[in-house]
């Protein structure tokens, strides 16, 4: 969809054509850059186009909050220049209190949404199940953000990305960059599988790959990739028309019909030298939810934290970006069965629920389960904007607006503290917030 080859030169490159990229390329372009966009595989290949779909404000830690209600204004503009629908609707995100500790804790994070702003309403167990009638399993009550937003991903970042080439930005999928030029200290290009870009600025946003190309210049940055397997069920009659999710379930309406499900709070963990070396940044996320994840012995072959994976190479190698370009996991299919009958058993009025299809992503996290969104001290000249956990797709917009203010030196509207690139080698302690 978007050929080669790359330009000689830019005012800035964007590594990575995912959902942040895409709109830091798009808002960079749109402040009067000259922006290429360089993407090893295609746009939205790997988790922008594999996540639940959910835009949610809902639960979001304090600090990213401000930045998702903007972004959800954006999705709302953008979605109207695209041209295309994507399935973007206003149907509500609902977390279900299935204990009264754990409705207390939505009780907590409601006060702040709604000090911001934010239409977070707090349902008692009759209302729960007056909002989900079909529903079996009774809930001591629920959170519900009723502003809250879902679409397409698959559909929706190639709209974006449709956009940002009309205003002017030079997407150029099957192109990896190999290596950051740096000359004197800072960026003077980026060396490419079809050869060198000039630029003196460069966002990487390149997700699950982002901490792999920064060792490669001897920059440290304690980003692990968890796997969460989703799946669509066929065409089912309408039990929400929003967006939910329980300790054990989540789902969500999709245009075609069905539901999109996925295991609530199960990510698994491909132990390997990442994951050894960050070991102790993540201690204190290991020790508030010990059970929140599962772990594998080995990442398959050619991911991005795999044992033979290499971790150094010159501009002339083929890189690990070029052997990969599209990280693919494959789903777990146990699991998916699993949730299938859960969904069932939760909405037992639904005629069989039937996997329509299935897959995995891999999701870039960091020990706070925030992103860095900064300048790279080391390196001037690069802007890095990963670890998005899980939360890229929704914030895309809002955060793609900060990443490009952030390279043009603009005010960004938001306190970035919390997203240092430095805190987790300054000494400052890693910082939890934890809704679901």
């Amino acid at each position: 969809m978007f050929a080669g080859p790359p330009p000689v030169s830019a005012d800035v490159v964007v590594i990575g054509g995912g959902v942040i990229g895409v709109c830091t390329a798009l808002y960079l372009a749109r402040a009067g850059q000259s922006v290429v966009l360089l993407e090893k595989g295609r746009i939205a290949g790997e988790q922008s186009s594999r996540n639940w779909g959910w835009i949610r404000q809902q639960g979001r830690d304090s600090d990213e909050l401000p930045i998702m209600i903007e972004a959800l204004g954006r999705w709302k503009e953008l979605a109207g220049e695209t041209g295309v629908d994507f399935g973007l609707r206003q149907g509500g995100v609902t977390y279900f209190a299935e204990s009264a500790k754990q409705l207390a804790g939505y009780e907590r994070w409601t006060a702040h949404a709604q000090s911001v702003g934010v239409d977070t309403q707090i349902l008692t167990a009759a209302e729960t199940a007056a909002m989900f009638p079909q529903m079996a399993k009774p809930m001591v009550g629920a959170m519900v953000t009723p502003s809250d937003m879902r679409a397409e991903p698959w559909a929706a970042v190639p709209a974006l990305a449709g956009i940002a080439q009309r205003a002017g930005v030079r997407l150029v999928e099957n192109c990896a960059v190999r290596m950051l030029d740096i000359q004197a200290g800072r960026v003077v290009g980026v060396m490419t599988e079809q050869g060198l870009v000039k630029t003196d600025t460069v966002v990487l946003a390149g997700g699950a790959w982002s901490s792999l190309l920064l060792r490669n210049h001897g920059v440290d940055i304690p980003q692990l990739s968890v796997r969460e397997s989703v799946a669509a069920t066929h065409p089912l009659p309408d039990v929400h028309a929003g967006a939910a999710a329980d300790n054990r379930v989540a789902f969500r309406r999709r245009m075609d019909g069905g539901y999109t499900l996925s295991p609530a709070g199960v990510a698994e963990l491909f132990i390997g030298p990442d994951a050894f070396r960050a070991f102790r940044k993540y201690l204190p996320q290991l020790r508030q939810s010990p059970l929140g994840q599962t772990y594998r012995p080995s990442s398959p072959k050619g991911f991005p934290d795999a044992w033979d994976t290499p971790r150094r190479w010159s501009g002339d190698d083929i890189t690990p970006f070029e052997r990969m370009r599209i990280l693919d996991p494959k789903p777990d299919m146990a699991q998916l069965r699993r949730l299938v009958r859960r969904f069932q058993t939760r909405f037992p009025s639904l005629p069989q629920v039937r996997l329509k299809s299935a897959w995995a992503g891999m999701i870039d996290t960091l020990p706070d389960q925030v992103p860095i969104v900064d300048h790279c001290a080391g390196i001037p000249g690069l802007v890095i904007g990963t670890g998005m956990a899980g939360h890229g797709f929704g914030i895309g917009p809002g955060m793609g607006r900060v990443l490009a203010a952030l390279v043009m030196g603009d005010a960004v509207g938001h306190d970035l503290d919390r997203f240092r690139a430095g805190r987790f080698a300054d000494g400052s302690a890693v910082r939890l917030e934890t809704v679901v």
